[in-house]
């Protein structure tokens, strides 16, 4: 490849530069994806490691380069194994940028029909239920609250969940994608208690909570009447019919 310019004894050409753009771009990406988690300290030592091992591979310092490698190897082990919950997010975040929604939209489609299943039999029963999708910006500190899940959308595991008699029944799942990331998740609750002359129960005020701190879309099932409601942008609306449910989600989340 045509060289550019010369540092040192080392040779730049176009090639090497378009290299080391794509890779500060991976790391800056990593940056502002693990900042706010502890992850990002191993991320920033594998960083370290990394210019080091350059450094010492340019001097020729054979010995301390080999171990480098070595520590290298270990530490981005450690980082993938100590950190999955961390990285499956990431993957789950990427998969929620729009150029692969227009390829994940099936997947979607069939994690709304899924949902509205199990949705639709919680309210002929009056099973209480609240069902977060999460859209661009992350509920992290809310899937923290909870049970880390992990398992592929189903309406038998949604049910399991929200059944009166399960542990996790108290809270809220939390969806990214097609996968049920987190149950019995706490979500903030909204300082309004009263919307149309009705008396808002805590589900209902978590739900509105956390539509107006972020644009996640969540479903209400209410215990008490069966009705369901959905809050988004710090907005909730009541008792919407059931022929209705499917397409403003369809709308919405697609």
């Amino acid at each position: 490849m045509f060289e550019l310019f010369k540092i040192s004894f080392i040779s730049v050409s176009l090639l090497d530069l378009i290299d080391f753009f794509l890779l500060f771009a991976l790391f800056f990406w990593l940056y502002n994806l693990l900042k706010d988690t502890v992850a990002i300290q191993l991320l920033l030592g594998l960083v370290l490691l990394i210019v080091l091992t350059f450094i010492t591979e340019m001097v020729n310092l054979r010995s301390s380069n080999w171990l480098l490698k070595a520590v290298m190897g270990v530490w981005l082990l450690a980082f993938i194994i100590l950190f999955q919950p961390e990285l499956r997010r990431a993957l789950l975040r990427i998969s929620n940028l729009p150029v692969f929604k227009l390829f994940l939209r099936g997947n979607i489609t069939q994690t709304i029909d899924i949902v509205l299943s199990a949705v639709k039999e919680m309210s002929e029963n009056h099973i209480g239920g609240l069902i977060v999708f999460v859209r661009t910006q992350n509920v992290e500190m809310s899937i923290d609250t909870g049970v880390q899940i992990g398992a592929q959308v189903t309406k038998e595991l949604i049910l399991s969940i929200f059944n009166p008699k399960s542990p996790l029944h108290d809270g809220a799942v939390i969806i990214e994608g097609a996968n049920l990331v987190a149950a019995k998740c706490t979500l903030p609750l909204s300082m309004v208690t009263k919307l149309n002359g009705h008396l808002l129960g805590t589900r209902h005020r978590a739900a509105l909570g956390l539509s107006e701190q972020t644009d996640a879309l969540i479903l209400v099932i209410s215990e008490e009447t069966g009705g369901i409601s959905i809050a988004e942008s710090g907005k909730l609306t009541l008792n919407i019919p059931k022929n209705q449910i499917e397409a403003i989600l369809r709308e919405k989340l697609t």
